[in-house]
Parts: C-alpha cells; structure tokens; sequence
C-alpha cells in the first residue's frame, strides 16, 4: 500500500544521499530482499511511513472522554473579553502616525 502511495507522490525527481555503515547497509538490503522491493523503494516507503507517523503525532491527539468534554466546552464558551489586546489594537501604530518632515 505504501509502495502505491510513494508512486503517487509524483515524478521521483529529487535525489536524498545517505552515509550508512556497511552493517546497516547490510540490513537495509536483507529487508528489501525479504520484502521483495529494491532497496530504494523499501528505503523511500519505510521512510515515507516513519514521516506519516512523526506528522501524526503533530496532527492527531486523543483524549479521555472528561477530558474531551472539558476541552468541547472550552471551545463552545463565549469569547472573554482581553481588554489590554483590545487596548493594544486600538492605540495608533508606528506607521499610523504623521512623519515629521
């Protein structure tokens, strides 16, 4: 599935180089084999999901069900009022006054 994902992504026009160590080269090439994908494929796909998993992480949280509740209540209460923002964005700003020339 994610061999049709990395295909998907468009025409593979950028080059990534990578210094490994011949044990993790090694490895890398046992996977691929077992996995019946060239190195560079296994190595594109294994990376693409690691990427998809680290951006989920930034993405996508989960909470207990109180916890849940206590934030949907948070986003349905009216705003409070922020006086001193309301303050600062009704004094004039640098650019809103004459230059002296």
């Amino acid at each position: 599935m994610m061999a049709l994902a990395a295909r998907k992504t468009g025409n593979r026009t950028e080059k990534v180089d990578l210094r490994i160590s011949p044990a993790a080269k090694a490895k890398l090439q046992a996977a691929a084999a077992s996995a019946q994908r060239s190195m560079s494929d296994f190595v594109l796909e294994s990376a693409l999901s690691r990427a998809e998993e680290t951006l989920a992480d930034r993405r996508i949280f989960g909470l207990e069900d109180d916890k849940w509740a206590e934030f949907q209540r948070a986003l349905d209460a009216p705003a409070r009022p922020l006086t001193r923002l309301r303050t600062l964005l009704e004094e004039p700003g640098f650019f809103d006054l004459d230059p002296v020339l």
